[in-house]
């Protein structure tokens, strides 16, 4: 009698089973990571080249300058406060085909005291050029107490052909920060500038931007003429409301 047996795949011709409940949860976690990239890249770039989305940025987090209130204040006259050092740093993006530089590195100043101190920017291209700057403050927990007139910053700056604006800044350093526990102890500030070439280079934007060596200029003759300055704090004060300013 002929037995029929029935044949049985051995292990390593078996299919492999297939497991759905491994493989979506790594396809998800991928997804989640690529969209929260894609997210990140989207809005760091929003932030980048708006500046209201900027100044709300700043606002939330504290970064970089969250404008709160502003008072005038004499640029003449010597502070009694304690020394301390500024240091200006100033970048380009890489699209951008301009110089831009402090016409000094470093400065030494008293806390209280106004100083003025000059920023340069060239047009290096024979066409003209729409640019913004954005600007940080550091170490971050004295940047509430940083007071600095709005000269170049978050506006549409359109240098020509060959230009060079001579751009003024005038700060002050509050005396607050004597009185914040984590600042109190600061020596050494750095304001940091960065150019951004505008995503908008068309003849009605180049004509509505602001001249920035002759609107440098006006605002330079008239802060000589009437020894005051317009401040605004360049950080949001956390915790204690906005710096007084006597």
């Amino acid at each position: 009698m002929n037995e029929t047996s029935t044949h049985q795949p051995s292990d390593a011709n078996r299919p492999a089973p297939d497991h759905p409940e491994h493989e979506r949860p790594r396809k998800s976690h991928r997804g989640v990571v690529t969209v929260a990239i894609a997210m990140l890249s989207v809005m760091v770039g929003l932030v980048i080249y708006s500046p209201t989305l900027y100044r709300m940025f700043c606002a939330a987090t504290g970064y970089g300058g969250a404008v709160n209130r502003t008072t005038t204040k004499e640029i003449a006259g010597k502070a009694e406060g304690r020394a301390i050092k500024v240091r200006f740093d100033a970048n380009v993006a890489p699209d951008l085909d301009w110089d831009f530089a402090p016409e000094q590195r470093t400065v030494e100043t008293r806390i209280g005291e106004a100083t003025k101190v000059y920023y340069t920017a060239h047009n290096r291209t024979n066409h003209p050029i729409v640019a913004r700057a954005t600007y940080n403050v550091t170490p971050y927990y004295a940047a509430p107490y940083f007071f600095k007139i709005e000269c170049f910053c978050f506006t549409e700056e359109r240098l020509d052909p060959g230009e060079t604006a001579r751009m003024p800044l005038v700060f002050y350093i509050d005396e607050q920060l004597e009185k914040d526990e984590d600042a109190a102890k600061t020596s050494e500030v750095t304001l940091s500038y960065t150019f951004f070439k505008s995503t908008d280079q068309s003849q009605g934007n180049l004509a509505a931007a602001r001249a920035l060596k002759s609107g440098s200029q006006a605002l330079d003759d008239e802060l000589s003429s009437s020894g005051k300055a317009q401040f605004s704090v360049d950080a949001k004060r956390v915790g204690s409301g906005s710096p007084v300013v006597r």
